[in-house]
């Protein structure tokens, strides 16, 4: 809630975060990005107007209501000043030559790392940075180009896929700049090669020299990742709306909103940024896998399985597609097929738990459960804590008869994962089986609690407690039944049974009629029951 109200007083005109006094002897004094109090009004400045790292620690200051921006910007000023210093006193100009000496500053003596994994959002925001002296591609480079803007550096942002870097660009010397390997100097080719940046011909962002506003761009693509991770996806998806406006031609930025489009279930919205991403980077196998799992989501599975047939001729080791690829076809229910891919992705990961799972899953839709039963067993061997795996080995025991391995399999699943509703559910029929309609009424309860809308959950409860004969109750399940399903048959026909037990012979034969209608195979010696009650 505090985040919130910081959010809504910045965005009114809370007071703006400013440098100390000695930002005058450097290079970006006087801009009007120095005194912007909101990211909506960096965005309306002239490029020459911005300042980069104003705009950061504005953005800093809506992740967390702990941050005071106008102590890291005079922290920013007492460092340009200091490597400004170290030029004068080795004769150096603000040019190329200052790089080697930047580099020892930050790298050298402050300790600025590189992390080794970009799981923590902090490690995003310019004020996390400077405390924590770390950070990643992005956010090292937007303190290097703060540090640059401050010294009057011709040094520009550049991005590739997945990656970005600093490059001083005077017109006539062009020299790279890699923050996360203490500022080593790759070629343009090495990025090119390394990152395979697209060759399609097209106009895109890639390898350019990039505009303050487009690296803000840059940023509000990584913003909206970091806001997807603590699942904002509303804040997510304003942010990355905003970097695909900024800049059009960056592919990572059309994916990343595309999976908040799917996360929302706007499939349409999420192919179209599929297709625009593939459309700037056509090579792309994990943008093809992402497309894919679109056209499933509403059932356009072969053009599924063209997507990530394709994420796998241009990736072969990509286990996430074949095993995506092996769903569909166990979906489709072409077997052998799924068992051909899930053994491309066993090749690739012997020791991944979810893709011996899989396999259980296919043997299991085979009617093999001896089989599946070894699958499941050995995911479990990898991956102890899957709710899942337990379920479908009761699935499994159930097709074997072996009623008390599935009861105790479902209650491992349960163990695990509390409010999985098959799971209650199965272990409820379980339970009926075994004529225990009160261990089997209790867990039929407790899957309403997670499923509240499933009218066959209701008519399993009633059926159970008419077993019990506890009519009263079950005359309610099966109503609440057919009230959210009036076609189910069955659940009329339990009514009919129910009314007749409490005498309610009028609405007996009311439900007994609507069951017969709707397809229910009702014994005429019922029916006549009914009849000379009314009589």
């Amino acid at each position: 809630m505090k985040r919130r109200l910081l959010i809504a007083a910045i965005l009114v005109g809370a007071a703006p975060c400013v440098t100390s006094g000695q930002s005058s002897r450097l290079a970006n004094a006087g801009k009007a990005g120095l005194y912007v109090s909101s990211l909506e009004q960096v965005l309306r400045l002239r490029d020459e107007q911005m300042d980069l790292a104003t705009a950061a620690l504005i953005a800093s200051e809506y992740w967390s209501d702990m941050v005071a921006g106008r102590r890291y910007l005079e922290q920013l000023d007492m460092m340009a000043l200091e490597i400004r210093a170290r030029l004068r006193q080795q004769r150096v100009r603000a040019d190329y030559g200052a790089i080697p000496i930047i580099n020892h500053y930050l790298f050298n003596e402050l300790g600025f790392t590189t992390i080794e994994r970009a799981d923590d959002p902090n490690d995003l925001f310019l004020h996390s940075v400077m405390d924590r002296r770390r950070g990643y591609c992005l956010s090292l480079s937007v303190l290097y180009l703060s540090l640059a803007e401050r010294l009057g550096l011709n040094l520009y942002g550049v991005v590739v896929p997945g990656h970005f870097f600093v490059r001083y660009d005077d017109g006539r010397t062009h020299v790279n700049i890699e923050t996360t390997s203490g500022g080593a100097n790759p070629t343009d080719e090495q990025y090119i090669e390394k990152f395979n940046v697209p060759r399609n011909g097209r106009d895109t962002i890639y390898m350019k020299n990039l505009t303050k506003r487009q690296v803000l761009g840059c940023f509000f693509n990584n913003l909206g990742n970091v806001y997807n991770d603590i699942g904002d996806i509303d804040t997510a998806q304003r942010a990355l709306e905003r970097a695909t406006t900024i800049n059009p031609t960056l592919s990572e930025s059309r994916v990343n909103l595309g999976n908040i489009y799917l996360q929302k279930g706007l499939v349409d919205d999420a192919i179209q940024q599929y297709e625009a991403a593939l459309g700037i980077n056509p090579k792309d196998p994990k943008t093809y896998r992402n497309l894919g799992d679109a056209f499933v989501q509403i059932d356009l599975l072969d053009r599924g399985i063209a997507s990530y047939r394709q994420a796998i001729s241009l990736d072969p080791n990509f286990t996430d597609a074949h095993r995506n690829l092996a769903l569909v076809y166990t979906r489709r229910e072409q077997y052998s097929q799924a068992l051909n891919a899930l053994r491309q992705a066993l090749n690739l990961e012997p020791q991944n738990a979810a893709i011996y799972d899989q396999f259980g899953e296919v043997y299991r839709c085979l009617k093999e459960p001896t089989k599946a039963i070894g699958f499941y067993l050995k995911a479990l061997g990898l991956k102890r804590d899957s709710a899942e795996t337990y379920f479908g080995l009761g699935l499994c025991y159930r097709q074997l008869g072996q009623l008390p391995s599935e009861i105790q399999a479902y209650r491992n699943a349960l163990a695990i994962k509390p409010d999985l509703a098959a799971a209650l559910v199965n272990l409820g029929n379980a339970y009926f089986e075994q004529k225990q309609y009160d261990q089997a009424i209790e867990n039929y309860i407790r899957a309403i609690e997670v499923k509240p809308d499933d009218a066959w959950i209701y008519y399993n409860l009633g059926a159970a407690y008419a077993s019990s004969s506890d009519f009263t109750q079950a005359v309610g399940a099966y109503q609440q039944a057919v009230t959210l399903d009036p076609g189910i048959a069955d659940a009329h026909q339990g009514l009919a049974y129910g009314f007749y037990m409490l005498q309610r012979y009028d609405l007996a034969w009311r439900h007994i009629n609507l069951a017969k209608q709707l397809g229910a195979k009702v014994p005429d010696d019922q029916i006549e029951a009914i009849r000379s009650r009314l009589n």
